[in-house]
């Protein structure tokens, strides 16, 4: 366990010097220790937002997000994550969804390692409809599995080129924190979780001290690029050990 704590410390380190929570690493980590399958969801989305507060903060100061581009997306996504997270699934169904979700989850950070190299000079203006769509779909299942949403939001806003990479990425980090906080007061709606979560108190202080040194004190050990590239073979490693374990 105390291997497993160091792992988070150092990918809040890693995730909050570009913005992001690092929920789909740990939830890649939490399966590989076999942590019980009904409490490490709300574990990753507490994660989360201790990591990404600060970013959000610093960012919303410097008028990096873009707001009008972010609503649509969130007033989609806030309902949804909070049905998502207060579902109650067995066991075998929710690896099954987890598999899937992380599966594309690592295929998807594929493509946002590519995107970094794009410099984006025309945007498209997206159809609130659709944003409202995308981010409801997003939501739900970021709620269920245990993760910001901001590993498919961010993928998808650089393909449609909604904007900026700079506020693509600001605007992720946001969208991340507020996803999970109705992800957890979805999960804190059952009991058995809302008892237990207590236990892993560790988890929370140690990503809370990685936040802070890597959005304070800028520490980039790895470009965005890199850390997209690493995080999506880890996850993909793992959705397809996953999956291995299901069929057997």
């Amino acid at each position: 366990m105390i291997i497993l704590i160091l792992l988070f410390f150092l990918t809040a380190i890693l995730y909050s010097s570009i913005g992001f929570g690092g929920g789909s690493t740990y939830l890649a980590l939490m399966l590989i220790w076999d942590i019980p399958y009904y409490i490490f969801p709300i574990i990753a989305l507490v994660c989360n937002v201790i990591v990404v507060s600060g970013n959000s903060v610093n960012f919303l100061r410097s008028g990096n997000i873009n707001i009008k581009l972010l609503w649509p997306y969130l007033i989609g996504s806030i309902p949804f994550a909070f049905i998502g997270g207060s579902i109650s699934l067995d066991k075998a169904l929710f690896e099954i969804i987890l598999f899937i979700v992380l599966f594309l989850a690592g295929i998807f950070l594929l493509f946002e390692s590519k995107s970094y190299e794009k410099k984006i000079i025309k945007f498209n203006s997206i159809k609130r409809y659709l944003s409202f769509l995308v981010g409801s779909a997003i939501g739900f299942v970021s709620g269920v599995v245990g993760i910001g949403g901001g590993i498919f939001l961010s993928p998808l806003l650089f393909l449609m080129k909604a904007g900026y990479p700079k506020h693509i990425t600001s605007t992720a980090s946001l969208f991340i924190l507020i996803n999970s906080i109705f992800g957890i007061m979805g999960h804190l709606t059952k009991k058995q979780v809302s008892s237990e979560i207590f236990d892993f108190w560790p988890f929370f202080l140690i990503v809370f001290l990685g936040g802070q040194i890597g959005s304070y004190m800028n520490v980039k050990i790895f470009s965005n690029k890199t850390l997209a590239l690493l995080t999506s073979f880890l996850v993909i490693f793992v959705a397809i050990r996953m999956g291995f374990r299901i069929l057997t």
